[in-house]
This record gives C-alpha cells, structure tokens and sequence, in this order.
C-alpha cells in the first residue's frame, strides 16, 4: 500500500477535473512550445505565501524560485549560495523575463531567526542561522532598534520589508540585471504579503517605502 498522503492525491484529482481539463490545450502548447513567462518572482518557502495563489497566476505566467526569507545573495560566481543565483541566471539569460518582483511576507519564520540569532538552532548544521547571515548588518540594526517603544512584532515587520529593498540591491550586483535594467529591458520590484489580512504592499523604488496596492 503506497504511503503517499491522501490530501495531495485528492488534490491533484482536483487538479485533474477542475483545473487540467478546462486548460488542456495551454498545457499542452506549454509542453510542445515551451515557457516564456515575462515575471520571475523570488519569494519565500512559507506555505502560507505561494506567489501563485496571491496572483492569481494561470501556468506559465509567472517563473518562481522560492528559498528561507526570500532572500537574493550578492553576485558571488565562486560563492556558497548558487542555488537562487542560478535561478536568476536562466531567468534573465534563457526566458528573458522582464520583471524581477522580490516578495516577501508577514510573520517570517527565516526572518524572526536573523533577529534572534541567540536562539538555539533547529540542527547541529544550523543552516537556517548561516543562511540568514546574509543580512547581516541589517538584522542587527533592526533587532537593537527599539527606540520610540518599537515591539517586537514592529521590528519583525521592519527587517522583512528591509530584506526586500536588501535583496533588490544584491539583484543589481548581477551584471546581467544590472546591464538589462540601465537598458530599459529588465525591471525590479519589490512585495511585502500580509498572511493576516490577505494585503499585498508594494515597494516605492525611489523611496523604498511600501504602499498598499490598489
């Protein structure tokens, strides 16, 4: 008897009936065709925060790549993190996207960590706390930061929207983003999620500021 859980499978008949059949002909041009989707978002692993479902994204709209906090490393060819900077890779290089949208997301667990790093680790190889080194100087301004009666729940909202602008920056360390943006042809963006509220609030690129949308 197979051990596959029984929610995935009821969910792909779902899938099947409901979604599959009245879309066949699309998946079958994506399969035969190809993909060429012009939004590539980088969002985080959260199963609450799926960038498919927030936006309503039909297959092959959108091409996603998802890690701990929704994090982009620095352009880094002999670095440790490839896994993200290769995902960027072919999606500028090979699909040819033309927006990049970072989406991050209330209630972070990756980011809650980055403001404790005191906290005992989930394993001996700690991969979460050395992943999120990656924001390093920001985490700790965020986490010394509670001046004007800042809480807590404040500050986890500040370093998740200050990872965004962070990752956004570590996108324009990449030459092939760099070079395509300065041309016109490749535009950065940034998202925060409310989970709570169902909200999505965009990112100001000039002021780094986030926004309800519209």
């Amino acid at each position: 008897m197979s051990d596959f859980p029984d929610s995935l499978l009821d969910g792909y008949r779902s899938f099947r009936d409901y979604r599959y059949e009245p879309e066949r002909a699309r998946y079958r041009a994506l399969a035969e065709h190809g993909q060429t989707p012009e939004v590539m978002v980088i969002a985080c692993c959260d199963s609450r925060s799926a960038p498919e479902t927030i936006f309503h994204a039909a297959p092959g709209e959108i091409f996603v790549v998802r890690n701990v906090a929704n994090l982009v490393p620095p352009y880094e060819p002999e670095g440790p993190h490839q896994s993200t900077s290769a995902a960027l890779e072919f999606a500028v290089q090979s699909l040819k996207v033309r927006h990049i949208v970072v989406l991050g997301h209330g209630r972070c667990g990756g980011i809650r960590a980055a403001l404790h790093p005191e906290a005992e680790p989930l394993s001996p190889g700690d991969f979460i706390g050395k992943w999120m080194t990656l924001l390093g100087p920001a985490a700790r301004e965020v986490a010394a930061d509670t001046g004007g009666g800042r809480t807590e729940a404040e500050r986890q909202t500040a370093l998740e929207r200050a990872s965004i602008r962070h990752s956004v920056a570590n996108l324009r360390s990449f030459p092939c983003v760099s070079i395509l943006e300065d041309r016109g042809r490749l535009h950065l963006h940034g998202a925060w999620f409310d989970i709570a509220d169902g909200e999505l609030w965009t990112m100001d690129p000039a002021t780094g500021d986030f926004s309800p949308a519209k």
